[in-house]
């Protein structure tokens, strides 16, 4: 049976990756730290979900708790992988303009050590995560893969640029296939807590106030997190089915392709929660971006159509689910 390595597996992204490609037939090994940047309760949680799912369709789920800057690839090693996904990383933009440490370590150094396991394993497929954050304050919109990266308005952005660049040396210098996905603004169930839709939707059901950044004047390129996990599978689909040539080094936007503004964004959350936030408008904030917009032409040329779920019907889906889990589940 096949097999995937997936670091970040009890992340957001993570755990509907892994949850994919356990039901597509294949054997799922997770790793991540379980940090405690956000609640570990939620990994916790998020990882049940995995193992029920492993179960269900009877394939097999190993989580090794271990960091990326550890001995744990001496015990990954001693299998045979078809594909990595890394999706481990040191989250949040806001965060990284105080503690950049923590980005240099997990983002760069944490990022090398998957690329020498890559090499060492000879694994063709390899995809990592990337950002929309890696184009900046660019107002040229929609964000094309070709655009200039030489003004990141984070360290977060900036770690991930490095990436980018480290994916490239590997591939010039070792031969290392490397795709690298530039998400744009994800979410939905089991989403992260620091993330504008947990934010909104917990403020409307507890009557917190919320400030509003940039007096609401953002647009973001919201996308649900199935149509993600779609490009990703269809990616790993893509290298057993030639439409891919490689040895490869391609760097793909993914996400809605359809900006809507933050304005929107809550009164739908007001209109399916069916309560009104309590707004503070307040200025934009250091390493805030008004607007992302993914041009995904690139990506649909490899893989057709990918970005199906419209942002009413997926946040009708999220908060269904955050009522589900906050106040039925505790």
């Amino acid at each position: 049976m096949p097999r995937v390595l997936i670091t970040g597996a009890a992340g957001f992204i993570g755990m509907h990756t892994s949850i994919r490609f356990l039901k597509e037939g294949w054997d799922v090994v997770g790793l991540d730290n379980m940090n405690n940047y956000y609640s570990v309760r939620l990994k916790e949680d998020r990882l049940i979900q995995i193992e029920l799912i492993a179960n269900s369709v009877n394939k097999e789920f190993t989580f090794f708790r271990s960091d990326l800057n550890s001995d744990v690839w001496d015990s990954l090693e001693k299998s045979k992988y078809d594909c990595l996904i890394h999706l481990a990383a040191q989250a949040g933009v806001r965060y990284s303009l105080e503690n950049p440490g923590a980005y240099l370590d997990s983002n760069v150094y944490g990022f090398l050590r998957v690329l020498e396991f890559v090499k060492k394993k000879a694994i063709t497929n390899f995809l990592y995560a990337s950002s929309s954050s890696v184009y900046g304050k660019s107002h040229v919109q929609p964000l094309k893969e070709s655009q200039d990266l030489s003004k990141p308005e984070s360290y977060y952005a900036a770690t991930k640029i490095m990436n980018e660049l480290m994916a490239h040396t590997a591939f010039k210098v070792d031969g290392v296939s490397s795709i690298g996905l530039r998400f744009f603004t994800v979410y939905g169930p089991w989403g992260r807590p620091d993330m504008a839709p947990m934010i909104f939707t917990n403020a409307a059901f507890e009557k917190k106030r919320i400030k509003v950044y940039n007096y609401g004047n953002q647009k973001r390129d919201f996308t649900f997190v199935d149509d993600i996990v779609e490009g990703i599978f269809q990616l790993v689909n893509s290298n057993n089915q030639g439409m891919l040539t490689y040895p490869v080094c391609e760097i793909f936007n993914i996400g809605q392709g359809a900006p809507s503004s933050l304005t929107d964004f809550i009164e739908q959350i007001e209109n399916y929660t069916g309560n009104t936030l309590n707004k503070i408008m307040v200025p934009e904030q250091p390493g805030d971006v008004k607007e992302t917009f993914a041009d995904t032409k690139k990506l649909q040329g490899i893989i057709g159509a990918f970005n199906k779920v419209t942002l009413s019907v997926g946040l009708k889906r999220f908060i269904a689910w955050y009522k589900e889990y906050h106040y039925h589940s505790n």
